[in-house]
């Protein structure tokens, strides 16, 4: 496409922006997207924003805002753009698929359902099996006190004794079940660095699988990118999430948030707070807050 067809492609954001009568600050507070990157936008400067990934979802954002169809204008000046990374992306930030989205969430909740059932169902099983135990030795001792005719007193104290042992071994299984259940751990977040654009950090204790849930307090763009393979892309609001499983196979998850302040992520049902200078398991008190808009946050799995 030609040169003019770029600038047609700001010129019509920014005559739409100036028919509602915004200024450019008022659609910053709006969007979220930092005024020089709406100036980026409106004077086809892409290169100015922080990757090829932001390009689309910021304008989507902006027309939607002045009132535009962001899928349609995308779709017109799809030539002029930078290529995003996977088809994937495209269909988020239209939101075209809801009903698959709505499919998955219910696929990855069975599964979680699952995973915490089994080790309930493995107790249970272990506690029949003692007690069936303590039955067969009982019935065994009974009988063999009727043929020797044992006295009134013998069977008496046979009763005692397989009472107590029947004690010992509930006692024993309960010893068992609570032992299990302190083994279980929690994940922790421990920060190894961090910059002005982002930071890193160590994940351990977390799950086979980890459950990693997305929310957002407002309009937020992010990106998950799985050992080197991004894996989902989109935009968030208060009123939707998103929840993906991390691979047992992964070494490293990589989020780009483009409004982190805005950003809530949990793992494992526990809360991430990569915004925070400290993390709940204690991160290193040498490092720095990142509370910049646009952030990559990496967590290396242990």
């Amino acid at each position: 496409m030609s040169d003019n067809s770029k600038v047609t492609l700001g010129k019509t954001l920014r005559d739409a922006r100036i028919a509602k009568g915004f200024t450019l600050d008022d659609l910053q507070q709006a969007t979220k997207i930092q005024k020089r990157y709406l100036i980026a936008i409106e004077d086809q400067n892409f290169d100015e924003l922080p990757g090829d990934f932001y390009v689309r979802a910021f304008i989507k954002q902006y027309a939607d805002m002045v009132d535009l169809d962001g899928a349609e204008l995308l779709k017109q000046f799809d030539s002029t753009l930078p290529s995003t990374q996977t088809q994937e992306y495209v269909d988020k930030v239209n939101e075209s698929n809801p009903e698959t989205r709505s499919q998955q969430r219910k696929v990855d909740d069975r599964y979680v359902q699952l995973r915490r059932t089994i080790p309930v169902i493995g107790i249970v099983i272990v506690v029949l099996v003692v007690l069936v135990g303590i039955w067969v030795a009982a019935a065994h001792n009974g009988n063999s006190g009727t043929k020797d005719n044992v006295d009134s007193s013998s069977v008496s104290v046979s009763g005692s004794s397989t009472k107590t042992s029947s004690s010992s071994s509930q006692s024993s299984s309960s010893s068992k079940s609570s032992s299990k259940k302190k083994a279980a751990k929690t994940a922790t977040f421990k920060k190894l660095s961090s910059t002005t654009s982002g930071s890193t950090w160590e994940l351990k204790n977390a799950s086979s699988k980890p459950k990693v849930s997305l929310s957002a307090t407002s309009s937020a763009w992010m990106s998950v990118t799985i050992s080197g393979a991004t894996t989902w892309q989109g935009t968030l609001s208060t009123s939707t999430s998103h929840s993906l499983t991390i691979p047992s196979s992964a070494t490293s998850v990589t989020f780009k948030f483009g409004n982190a302040p805005a950003t809530k992520v949990k793992i494992d049902g526990k809360s991430f707070n990569f915004n925070s200078s400290t993390s709940t398991s204690s991160a290193s008190s040498s490092s720095t807050t990142t509370s910049s808009q646009v952030q990559t946050v990496t967590l290396e799995l242990k």
